[in-house]
């Protein structure tokens, strides 16, 4: 797997942008959500599961928000 984490931009329309300053978080049905930004300004948000988001935060790409 890779050690960073890619989302969808809905701004920009592109796909795989790397996301900086994440920040994992649970939703209420018990998924993993990692928001951030693109590194422009742009807010971007992914829905993960569940190995990939506490990889994430053990590798030190994300921060663990709950």
């Amino acid at each position: 797997m890779s050690k960073m984490l890619t989302a969808y931009c809905m701004k920009t329309k592109e796909k795989d942008v790397p996301m900086k300053d994440a920040v994992i978080t649970k939703t209420a049905r018990g998924g993993y959500m990692a928001q951030g930004n693109d590194g422009k300004g742009n807010k971007m948000t992914t829905m993960l599961g569940e190995a990939r988001a506490l990889e994430a935060v053990k590798d030190g790409v994300a921060k663990k928000g709950w």
